[in-house]
């Protein structure tokens, strides 16, 4: 098993790490609207924020050697479902090999935040 780490994403916000491999598969942790450079949350709602959850997403995949193109499944939380449709512009752009997915309205999510996201992806 391998850690991933990459100073072009958000440090962990607690104990994890940002993602790790075995056997072939990156599972990574949530992404959250986090500018790696700044350490702030990126404001500008959820269109901002996805964007930079998905710049976030790009660096991990890209440090573990893989890309969008081979992300299997994504799970997403939203902290309010009237985001939906918004988030889906943003996150197509992105996941255009359309893996599996799950999307769900939680009731908060860390730092106050209007999206995570988290992947799994080959390597």
């Amino acid at each position: 098993m391998k850690t991933i780490h990459t100073d072009k994403a958000p440090a962990a916000v607690g104990p994890y790490s940002q993602a790790k491999v075995a056997d072939g598969f990156l599972f990574a942790s949530g992404q959250v609207a986090i500018n790696p450079a700044t350490g702030s949350i990126v404001e500008g709602g959820i269109e901002a924020q996805t964007e930079q959850v998905c710049k976030n997403i790009e660096a991990v995949l890209a440090e573990a050697g893989s890309d969008f193109s081979k992300v299997i499944k994504t799970t997403c939380f939203l902290a309010d479902i009237n985001d939906f449709k918004p988030f889906n512009e943003v996150y197509a752009k992105y996941f255009t090999s359309k893996p599996a997915r799950s999307c769900v309205a939680v009731k908060d999510l860390p730092l106050g935040v209007a999206v995570e996201v988290e992947i799994i992806a080959e390597v």
